[in-house]
């Protein structure tokens, strides 16, 4: 066999808020995975996971990750997906994935289920795998579970990006998606704080996990009650600061991004991260004023993706 190549890209995914769905309502553990994820919303970002597969024959299997020009022994959801892949046919092969990431890692921006959406649609086209985009998707989201690196991601990035709205729970084909309508000229700016906040521990406390349901449901309910941008920011940061994730320093942020220009600003979930929705003219104030309380590096800024993830020429 010639060297086969593939590549996909996923835009950045940034949760804007949440509600834990892993129980029934009288509190029976949901045991189908497939079933289990999150309500909530948020935007997807021209910036995110580029990932590039090459597939050779080999002897026996052999998995080599590449993460920003580095080898890694760390992408447990990469591995994961490529395992789970390999297992569907009968040859030995040796893959080479390949990660470009151009925005934080572990702060909110969904890069693990970008990682594992993008490493499966380029892995089953090398491979040539009859599998359909939900399928593919369907498989990412059971790593996401397995591993404890998210909920709901896997689902939005698999719609056609914008403002996504995740109303019902569970995996690509059965959760319910739907988006509000938004100028596609606006720019999110991001500023973000180097903290890494444990997703594995949130999901884990059944105390914590109740606290964020109740301001989860409500805040559902009063965006679904007026869904245009402005509310959805609202009622996103006032969910932030009810759930009890807002710092000091998120306070600040969406402080200045208010005063700058910003049309709105929520929390990343989970991240000491700040994300505004700012009109062209206003993105050099809101960055400036990011970079006054910043470093220049912890500011990123993009236009909003509306095509969700997707393979890409080589």
């Amino acid at each position: 066999m010639t060297k086969k190549i593939a590549k996909a890209f996923a835009p950045g995914a940034i949760s804007s808020f949440f509600e834990i769905l892993n129980t029934y309502p009288n509190g029976t553990p949901i045991t189908d995975l497939h079933h289990i994820g999150a309500r909530g919303g948020g935007f997807g970002l021209q910036c995110g996971v580029h990932t590039k597969v090459t597939l050779e024959d080999a002897s026996e299997n052999k998995v080599q990750i590449i993460l920003n020009n580095q080898p890694t022994l760390e992408a447990k959801v990469t591995n994961t997906m490529v395992q789970m892949l390999l297992e569907k046919v009968s040859k030995k092969y040796a893959v080479l994935v390949e990660h470009q990431i151009d925005v934080p890692i572990g702060l909110g921006f969904g890069t693990s289920a970008g990682g594992a959406l993008t490493t499966g649609m380029a892995l089953s086209q090398a491979l040539n795998l009859p599998l359909s985009f939900n399928q593919i998707g369907r498989l990412a989201h059971l790593v996401e579970l397995q591993l404890q690196t998210g909920l709901g991601t896997v689902s939005s990035l698999t719609f056609s990006g914008g403002l996504v709205l995740v109303t019902e729970p569970g995996a690509p084909g059965i959760c319910k998606l739907d988006r509000i309508p938004i100028d596609p000229n606006y720019v999110l700016v991001v500023g973000y704080y180097p903290l890494l906040i444990s997703k594995a521990s949130v999901l884990a406390s059944s105390q914590r996990k109740h606290q964020i349901n109740v301001y989860g449901q409500r805040t559902l309910e009063a965006i679904l009650a007026e869904p245009c941008l402005e509310n959805f920011l609202e009622q996103c940061w006032a969910f932030s600061q009810d759930a009890g994730f807002a710092t000091e320093g998120v306070c600040e942020l969406i402080r200045v991004a208010k005063r700058a220009g910003a049309v709105g600003a929520a929390q990343n979930m989970l991240g000491e991260a700040v994300h505004a929705v700012v009109p062209l003219e206003n993105v050099l104030s809101v960055v400036a004023g990011f970079r006054q309380t910043l470093s220049s590096n912890n500011v990123v800024v993009s236009r909003i993706d509306f095509e969700g993830v997707r393979l890409v020429g080589r």
